[in-house]
């Protein structure tokens, strides 16, 4: 049981920000679902370090950028915990690829991982927040949601849709108990050196950072979880940016 009664559902966690965020959830006493689209082993390690909190855990595995499977993989939190009272999208694909040459099929894959994940499990975990009169849900957008980047039109957009999707549930929801904010992470350091695709990217961006560095998956962590702590509960709507004072 968790200390303090409560379930997080967080996607991408099996590394770097979504597992930063696991193990800070884990150490504020909630129990956490833990969701990978591909790497088991990476999920079931961050689910052996989260324990060490006392807490429960759940693997979760699945693509959330089909609706069945977000749809599933909620249902599956919900099973074991009784309710997701926290949800954390954070799963992402940020591939490079000039605009005229992306098909179809690429552009909808990044929109529906990127974008349309966050509906699919807003819409399955919010009917339990609202039964209980409190929820949080935190998304992430990051320096694509402030600048467009040359070969990388669909984050941008997918990242856009969702801080407008922010702003609507956070005034839809808000007066029911349910707060949702945004963060927008800068260049942060990957959990293994070179295991960020977008690595090569975000060190270009480093010399933009008046801290001269880039930030840790456990800076960023540390912003969701004030705003999904108590003392965080008037902080809704907004997008926070951690990102050293890079140009926005």
């Amino acid at each position: 049981m968790a200390a303090n009664g409560k379930a997080a559902l967080v996607t991408g966690a099996g590394k770097n920000i979504g597992r930063a965020c696991v193990l800070g959830l884990a150490e504020d006493g909630f129990n956490v679902a833990i969701n990978g689209s591909s790497d088991r082993a990476a999920c079931e390690s961050v689910a052996k370090e989260a324990a060490s909190f006392g807490v429960k855990t759940l693997v979760v595995m699945g693509d959330v950028g089909k609706p069945d499977e977000c749809r599933r993989i909620a249902a599956e939190a919900i099973k074991a915990f009784g309710a997701v009272d926290v949800l954390v999208n954070n799963a992402a694909l940020r591939p490079g690829k000039p605009f005229l040459e992306m098909t179809d099929a690429e552009w909808q894959r990044v929109i529906d991982v990127d974008m349309n994940a966050a509906v699919w499990l807003s819409r399955a975990c919010l009917p339990g927040m609202l039964k209980k009169g409190w929820g949080r849900i935190v998304n992430f957008t990051g320096m694509n949601a402030i600048h467009g980047y040359a070969g990388r039109a669909p984050v941008s957009v997918a990242k856009h849709g969702v801080w407008g999707l922010t702003k609507s549930l956070a005034k839809e929801f808000g007066p029911k108990g349910v707060t949702t904010n945004a963060i927008s992470p800068g260049p942060i350091a990957a959990d293994v050196e070179g295991d960020d695709a977008s690595s090569h990217h975000r060190q270009q961006t480093v010399a933009k950072v008046p801290l001269g560095r880039m930030g840790t998956p456990v800076e960023v962590a540390a912003t969701a979880r004030l705003l999904i702590s108590e003392n965080g509960a008037y902080i809704n709507g907004q997008m926070i940016q951690v990102n050293g004072g890079a140009e926005t």
